[in-house]
């Protein structure tokens, strides 16, 4: 279907579409950036990753990560420690941005094969979170061995995922929390 027969048809993406996917973009560029000092510090990345697919559903969410990865592509700082750039897509932490858009993607599997009930959504989202661990641990032992040398998969699971899951659960669980509240206001 072209652009014109969208209009024309009223489908495709709506001006509305376009302000959310923006907000919802904006919103994980900021939360990236608050960074939580702890043994391990960590930010509130993957709770707007969450937010934004509860609050917009699936496919503006999922569009909106798109839009936030790409933004940092090109060198915008919307990643971690006001960074931005293809070598930090590409180096060791990469996978976990990249995996944010396989949460999304998982999100609207099952949000479009079963109902839409908050325990589908959750399920989803925390099957979207063990996928984005496993393709960011690949990632990052494939681009560590190749700049470094060995190392094992045990030691990389404490360097970059057993220190996040509960965390990470916790934001999961705000995000259900905040988003149930909000989500009255937003329109479809």
């Amino acid at each position: 279907m072209s652009s014109v027969e969208a209009v024309k048809t009223g489908k495709g993406i709506k001006a509305l579409d376009l302000v959310y996917i923006s907000i919802g973009a904006a919103l994980i560029a900021i939360c990236s950036w608050i960074s939580i000092p702890t043994e391990v510090p960590f930010t509130l990345q993957t709770f707007a990753v969450f937010f934004v697919l509860l609050l917009l559903g699936g496919e503006r969410g999922t569009v909106a990560t798109l839009v936030y990865v790409l933004l940092g592509a090109v060198g915008v700082p919307v990643f971690s420690g006001f960074s931005g750039g293809i070598g930090i897509l590409f180096g060791n932490t990469g996978g976990y941005i990249f995996g944010f858009l396989f949460i999304g993607l998982i999100y609207i599997l099952f949000t479009r094969v079963f109902r839409k009930n908050i325990v589908i959504k959750v399920t989803a989202l925390i099957l979207g979170l063990a996928v984005c661990y496993a393709f960011g641990t690949a990632w990052f032992m494939y681009v560590y061995m190749s700049n470094t040398g060995a190392v094992g998969l045990i030691t990389v699971l404490w360097w970059c995922v057993f220190p996040f899951i509960i965390p990470d659960l916790i934001k999961l669980a705000l995000a259900v929390v905040i988003a149930k509240r909000i989500e009255p206001v937003i329109k479809a």
